[in-house]
């Protein structure tokens, strides 16, 4: 917890999450009055045994971390996402042949796709960026009691103080307090799904190539990452199953989880395969928030929509809700604006809220049309393959927009 400077600030960001935390760096250095509350300490937080995620981050993030100083502030070097394959099967048998490839003459300039970067890794730059900036208040573990006047947002907090801010962003993750004091609705999506997290260890370089082989059960990634001194060439697992198989595939010895691996993994070919580390297992939903602001309030990231992994674009766009709220709060701060004006939350909503409904229905099309076995999908999924593969100009603008450029 740091020292409160202010009994005043611009802003106050409920929640320390990648989030709410990149929000606050990347005002801060622009000089703009930023109060950040989490009920968790931040050194806790660096845990690995806490989230076994591999977050990938598209090109659009990547640049806004840079701005926040973040990205500079990574331990690990990121890896670089070359090349994306998508196939369509079964397990234990070969993928369709109508693939979908995406080489690096898809990518502009000649740029990545993205880089993945290990959970733990993003939170220690996010708590090392977190020190970086004066007019940065920090308060964790704190809670905070809001209480919304037409003019400013006053805050009372467990440790004692009361402060006062222009605007409260509620950065909390799905089950946001603050989303629910506003009685803001909330539509939720089940998917009676579990996603399996894990690291494995593999004979052969991965060459920066990621995979997604879509299965009837669930949809399979396997994504590149860095490797490291024990493990030099390692991937990243998510794998998604239905409730009970979700469990028992978690529960398996080793050696049975690595056979079960490899038969998911298409006609690649990365030699001995050996999971390294825990396992993590998740529930897979998604959920959109009716509305992302409320007077003097802000949703952004988890708070305001949550997405299936089918595209691994969940943290993405949390962050392109930072860019947005950012570009605009800066904005008003340099022109001496109420960051809190019903103007400005108005113009937020209409930036972000259209995208990312579009891709929360994406992911849900493609998690129905991909999760089920039925011959006469299967064969609309490989014509929509097929033609997608067919034309480079197509190619390009998916990866356009999957990288947020």
């Amino acid at each position: 917890m740091s020292t409160m400077k202010k009994t005043h600030y611009d802003l106050c960001i409920n929640g320390a999450g990648p989030v709410g935390a990149t929000l606050a760096c990347r005002l801060a250095a622009e000089g703009v009055r930023v109060l950040l509350i989490d009920h968790n300490a931040l050194p806790g937080m660096e845990d690995p045994a806490l989230d076994g995620r591999a977050y990938a981050i598209a090109e659009g993030s990547r640049r806004m971390l840079a701005d926040a100083g973040i990205w500079d502030n990574l331990p690990n070097v990121a890896q670089p996402i070359h090349e994306i394959r998508v196939a369509d099967g079964r397990p234990h048998e070969a993928p369709s042949p109508l693939t979908l490839h995406f080489g690096p003459e898809d990518a502009p300039e000649g740029q990545s796709f993205g880089w993945m970067v290990e959970a733990r890794d993003l939170r220690l730059a996010i708590n090392q960026t977190l020190k970086q900036y004066d007019t940065l208040d920090v308060h964790a573990p704190d809670l905070g009691t809001f209480t919304f006047h037409p003019d400013h947002v006053s805050i009372r907090l467990a440790s004692g103080k009361t402060v006062t801010a222009k605007l409260a962003v509620a950065a909390e993750g799905r089950r946001s307090p603050l989303r629910r004091q506003a009685r803001i609705g909330l539509t939720k999506i089940p998917y009676n799904e579990y996603g399996i997290v894990a690291t494995i260890a593999h004979e052969k370089p991965h060459h920066g190539v990621a995979l997604e082989h879509f299965l009837p059960e669930g949809p399979f990634a396997r994504l590149p990452m860095p490797g490291t001194a024990e493990h030099p060439h390692r991937s990243a697992i998510v794998w998604a199953e239905g409730e009970g198989r979700a469990q028992r595939f978690h529960d398996l010895p080793d050696e049975i989880f690595a056979r079960e691996i490899k038969a998911r993994m298409a006609d690649e070919d990365l030699g001995e395969i050996t999971p390294t580390g825990r396992r993590w297992i998740y529930p897979l939903s998604a959920q959109y928030a009716h509305s992302y602001i409320g007077p003097r309030l802000a949703l952004a990231g988890d708070a305001a929509h949550g997405i299936h992994p089918i595209a691994g674009q969940g943290l993405n766009i949390g962050f392109r809700d930072v860019i947005s709220l950012a570009d605009l709060l800066i904005e008003a701060h340099r022109t001496r604006k109420d960051m809190g004006s019903r103007e400005l939350l108005v113009r937020y909503q209409r930036n972000t809220r259209p995208g990312n409904m579009a891709m929360l229905a994406a992911t849900d099309a493609l998690e129905r049309l991909f999760g089920n076995d039925n011959p006469v999908l299967r064969r609309l999924r490989d014509i929509g393959i097929a033609g997608v593969q067919r034309f480079p100009a197509l190619r390009r603008a998916f990866v356009r927009k999957a990288m947020g450029v």
